[in-house]
């Protein structure tokens, strides 16, 4: 984009004035991917210890989740008093979601300051899950410890792709692209995941045999929902095929691209359906015109897992209908959440009169409009697979054999 100059005022503003020691209780799981995993990709592209630096004493900080009898990292931690808890609100759970996506950016910490703590502690995450998953390779939404000898249980009984569940799946390929697809752990869960999910939770809709991901409650039955996050699974299907190990003309490559595609149109058809051209927080998927907007969910908070598949399916397929999907969903984000400073949520995407609301979370910058930049520059040096790996919140890093 050529602003270096901005790029650099940043830099001094992180080096002489961003500090984390009076910093009381945050997300772990947010942090880390926000805050810690911004600050690491900004040393990984510009080589500036001073990044490295603050990501150290931000990491260091928020490592303290980790001090459990399991292992498994507190939601909740306090920045200056390094004191840890899972919410109540939870009761007092662990959620998959979050205790499985900070691995990406701990191992990159280890490996730049050769701290192999952080690399082993978060690992040890995915070694409790690798264990306790049930065959259908489906996880469950929330964990506890205590267990003898301080074992991890399941829980709860719903298994999601939304919500609680999404990014602990995305971590799975991920993880293996980063370590050059060597790990094999991984990739195991990551294929096994992948035949339960078409097995039990991949549907059609009625009349036009829409593609969806459904909720698992208790008991096996079947939630005829999508949420909005899910959509992330059309690019992690696709980087799954893209890099299975035999080969993109695999039967099992072959299916995982075919129903990466097959979600991102449903995904697609959840903006083109609505009144704003943008889509609703999630579907259900009833009646006879494949999805409605249900009421309870009509918003938009500027999520980015749509743009996010479009990104990985331009790539790596070549197909210009990625493009086009994604200039109709800026061309509506402009028209409809633009405001005077920024953009902003909306509350209802079937009201096109209504204003945007004075709200743009983080992620709105850091993902929704970086996956639109780069699905419109050709001439881009991050390469997906060969090169880089975005962690949840589409900030890259080098693989390491490179």
């Amino acid at each position: 984009m050529g602003m270096k100059d901005e790029f650099w005022e940043a830099r001094d503003w992180v080096r002489d004035h961003l500090s984390h020691d009076k910093v009381g209780d945050v997300s772990g799981f947010e942090t880390t991917i926000r805050s810690l995993g911004g600050l690491l990709s900004a040393y990984d592209l510009s080589g500036d210890k001073v990044f490295l630096e603050k990501a150290d004493d931000l990491g260091a900080k928020l490592f303290k989740a980790y001090n459990t009898p399991s292992g498994l990292p507190k939601g909740s931690v306090n920045l200056k008093t390094g004191r840890a808890h899972n919410m109540n609100w939870n009761g007092n759970a662990y959620i998959v979601a979050e205790a499985a996506t900070q691995q990406i950016e701990y191992r990159y910490l280890a490996k730049a300051t050769g701290k192999e703590d952080y690399s082993k502690k978060s690992e040890k995450v995915f070694d409790i899950l690798d264990k306790i998953t049930p065959e259908d390779g489906l996880l469950f939404e929330k964990l506890k410890d205590g267990g003898e000898n301080g074992a991890t249980f399941i829980t709860a009984s719903k298994s999601s792709f939304g919500a609680m569940g999404d990014s602990a799946y995305e971590y799975m390929i991920k993880l293996w692209v980063q370590g050059g697809r060597k790990e094999e752990m991984y990739r195991k869960m990551w294929d096994k995941a992948m035949n339960g999910v078409h097995e039990q939770l991949l549907q059609k809709s009625t009349p036009n045999g829409l593609t969806y991901i459904a909720d698992r409650l208790n008991g096996g039955r079947l939630d005829h929902k999508m949420d909005h996050l899910a959509c992330f699974m059309g690019g992690s299907l696709a980087l799954g095929a893209y890099t299975d190990p035999s080969g993109i003309d695999s039967s099992r490559a072959k299916r995982d691209l075919k129903t990466a595609k097959a979600l991102t149109y449903t995904c697609y058809q959840m903006y083109a359906r609505t009144q704003t051209g943008i889509s609703p927080e999630f579907v259900k998927f009833s009646g006879g015109n494949d999805f409605i907007v249900p009421s309870s969910a009509p918003f938009y908070i500027l999520r980015p897992e749509v743009v996010e598949a479009f990104y990985y399916l331009s790539v790596l397929t070549g197909d210009p209908i990625y493009r086009e999907w994604g200039w109709e969903v800026f061309q509506s984000i402009e028209k409809y959440c633009k405001t005077e400073y920024g953009y902003g949520s909306l509350h209802d995407v079937n009201e096109p009169s209504m204003k945007p609301e004075d709200r743009m979370e983080s992620f709105f910058l850091a993902e929704t409009l970086k996956y639109l930049y780069l699905l419109f520059d050709p001439d881009s040096e991050i390469d997906i697979l060969n090169k880089h790996v975005f962690n949840t919140e589409a900030h890259p890093f080098k693989i390491f054999n490179n």
